[in-house]
C-alpha cells in the first residue's frame, strides 16, 4: 500500500493493520516533524516493521517508488493543489484492479463555486475534471457526513492496464 500524506500517522496505522501479512505500507510525508510524530505513533502501534514513513515532497519521492511498485491500494490525503499529479502517479504505480482513494474531495461543497480562488478547491476540481475523461480508471465520488460536517472521498479502480 502507498499513502501520500502521513501527518501524524492515523490513517497509516489503519493501513498497516489491514495490509497482508507479508505486505508493506510506504507513507510519504513532506514535513520532517510530522514524519517523526508518525513514526513514533506507528512504533507505539507495533507496526514499525510494516510501515516505512519517507520524508520529502511527494512529487519528488513518487518517481523513486517504481522499484516498490506495483501497489494494491493508494491512499491520497495530502495537499490538495497537487492531488491531480499524485493521482497520475498513483495510476502509474498501481496494479490493474488496484484501488485509489482520495480523501477530502467535496470541500464542503465549494467545488461548485465558480468564483473560488482557493487552491485546494481548484486542485480537487482539476482531479474531477481529469476523472471525467480518463478511461484508465472507473471512479466515483461519495459524500460523507459526520461529526466534522461533510466532505467526501473519491474511489477509483485502475482498469485493465498499468500506466507507463
Amino acid at each position: 500500500m502507498l499513502e501520500v500524506g502521513t501527518l501524524a500517522g492515523y490513517s497509516t496505522i489503519w493501513l498497516g493493520r489491514a495490509v497482508a501479512p507479508d505486505g508493506r505500507v510506504i507513507s510519504l510525508e513532506a514535513d520532517p516533524k510530522h514524519a517523526a510524530i508518525a513514526r513514533d505513533n506507528v512504533a507505539r502501534a507495533g507496526l514499525q516493521r510494516v510501515v516505512d514513513v519517507r520524508v520529502g515532497r511527494a512529487l519528488d519521492t513518487l518517481p523513486n517508488l517504481t522499484d516498490a511498485a506495483p501497489f494494491d491500494l493508494v491512499f491520497i490525503d495530502a495537499d490538495k493543489p497537487n492531488v491531480p499529479e499524485y493521482f497520475e502517479w498513483a495510476i502509474r504505480l498501481a496494479w490493474p484492479g488496484a484501488l485509489i482513494l482520495v480523501d477530502k474531495v467535496v470541500r464542503d461543497g465549494a467545488l461548485v463555486d465558480d468564483g473560488t480562488t482557493d487552491s485546494s478547491v481548484l486542485g480537487v476540481r482539476r482531479l474531477h475534471e481529469l476523472l471525467s475523461r480518463d478511461d484508465r480508471v472507473s471512479a466515483t465520488t461519495i459524500q460523507i457526513v459526520g461529526a466534522k460536517g461533510y466532505d467526501g472521498m473519491t474511489l477509483a479502480i485502475v482498469n485493465g492496464h498499468r500506466g507507463a
